[in-house]
């Protein structure tokens, strides 16, 4: 019995498995060329960083992003799929890659792939990507999946937050706004998160008036998630405190500036000058089971 057919097959499966490496499409992750450049550009980048503490990584990781244009929707791929996008950011979709290419620094496996699985535990409801559904579109669950996965800690409430009373409904109420709810099945099963989320989280936040307050709690890398006025929603705004000298600012990818910016006027600032900001939730990036100090 010959084996040329077998070498043959085996042959043809790999060609096939190559050609999938190279153009970055997997049955579960999308990327380009470019990604994958501009992730070997930040290793190059970042190996001077590696020993430093996680919050000093985090803040050198946001700035390499600096000036990186501000484009939304660059998740909305049909059928659901880890997307990896390093070269156009939204406020979610920056915190999300900062934070899971600093923890890929500080695990030691400095990969595209470890990187990918960071980034998929961050973004999806037990790091498990199912449809739609299955990505932590309110900030309320995204803050409770990540804490439960020691990614995170909250610590608004240890700083002085009082309770933040929510009502999640914006999502199934204005399905028009997103393109996969087209699907009345995914409407049912977004209103059910949302029910979900309302009964069972029990979220802190400082209101903005206090928020000056506060300050000197804040560190360098800390999340800051701002509250809303807002019906439906929790959260409209994300970013990463950034402190110089006597000044506390953030790091965000922009909505005004669109790109990714050091903040121009000081945290409680910018808070003021949003009519529909109710506060700020502040979370803490754990580093090896513990909160840095």
């Amino acid at each position: 019995m010959t084996k040329r057919p077998f070498f043959k097959y085996v042959f043809l499966l790999l060609a096939v498995i190559c050609s999938l490496g190279v153009s970055g499409q997997q049955a579960d992750t999308m990327y380009t060329k470019a990604d994958k450049d501009a992730f070997e550009r930040y290793v190059d980048y970042i190996l001077f960083y590696r020993n430093q503490p996680l919050n000093e990584v985090i803040i050198a990781s946001g700035e390499f992003f600096l000036d990186r244009p501000y484009v939304a929707q660059t998740l909305e791929e049909v059928p659901e799929q880890l997307v990896v996008n390093l070269r156009e950011l939204d406020c979610t979709t920056f915190v999300e890659t900062v934070l899971a290419l600093s923890r890929t620094v500080k695990s030691g496996d400095i990969t595209f792939e470890n990187f990918q699985s960071e980034l998929q535990q961050i973004r999806y409801r037990g790091g498990i990507i199912g449809d739609y559904t299955s990505r932590l579109h309110y900030m309320t669950e995204w803050i409770a999946d990540n804490e439960e996965a020691g990614i995170v800690k909250d610590i608004t409430r240890e700083i002085g937050g009082v309770p933040f009373n929510i009502d999640l409904h914006f999502m199934s109420m204005h399905p028009e706004s997103y393109k996969q709810l087209a699907d009345p099945l995914l409407v049912e099963e977004m209103r059910i998160i949302e029910q979900r989320i309302n009964r069972q989280a029990q979220p802190y936040y400082i209101p903005k008036a206090q928020a000056s307050g506060h300050l000197s709690q804040l560190r360098d890398g800390d999340i800051v998630l701002f509250t809303t006025s807002i019906a439906g929603l929790d959260v409209t705004h994300v970013g990463f405190i950034y402190k110089r000298e006597y000044e506390t600012s953030f790091i965000h990818a922009s909505t005004g500036a669109k790109k990714v910016v050091i903040n121009e006027v000081p945290l409680t600032e910018y808070m003021a000058r949003i009519k529909s900001n109710t506060g700020m939730i502040i979370l803490r990036p754990v580093e090896n089971g513990n909160s840095f100090n």
